[in-house]
């Protein structure tokens, strides 16, 4: 049987959600999208649905001994101006899946209710290879919560 080595599958792992991180931020920047990285993170009590917006920390990383910045929830902040001249304000959290755990949507719906966004975007790998496919989270996620 052949041993599957974690390390370097976790190393190959970051690396593609880096590389489809970088290529949804290209996409949306040629649709037009102001886009920056997502300084900030949401301290979310799911039990209370009691939320605050903190700095991200940053991660250490002993081995490389490099600091990880930009681990903010969700990933990015998109500005564009709209038909009326007003800017339209939306997060942005890439996952190769499509998928988030049960504390993430807690998360987006507190970022939702408190309109710190007007909406939040999933970018996720579509069918074809190299498409990008993008899902409004209300869509997906409006059955998980009864009150909305």
């Amino acid at each position: 049987m052949k041993k599957v080595n974690y390390s370097n599958q976790g190393k190959k792992n970051r690396a593609a959600g880096q590389r489809f991180e970088a290529k949804v931020r290209q996409n949306l920047e040629e649709m037009g999208w102001i886009v920056s990285k997502w300084m900030n993170s949401v301290d979310y009590n799911k039990n209370e649905n009691i939320g605050k917006i903190v700095p991200a920390k940053r991660k250490y990383n002993p081995f490389l001994k490099t600091m990880i910045i930009g681990t903010g929830f969700p990933d990015f902040i998109c500005f564009k101006r709209n038909s009326e001249g007003n800017y339209e304000v939306i997060g942005l959290e890439v996952k190769a899946n499509g998928y988030l755990d049960q504390i993430e949507k807690g998360m987006c719906m507190w970022l939702i209710e408190n309109k710190i966004f007007s909406k939040i975007l999933i970018a996720k790998k579509g069918k074809k290879r190299g498409e990008i496919e993008y899902i409004d989270f209300l869509d997906k996620y409006k059955k998980d919560f009864p009150s909305q």
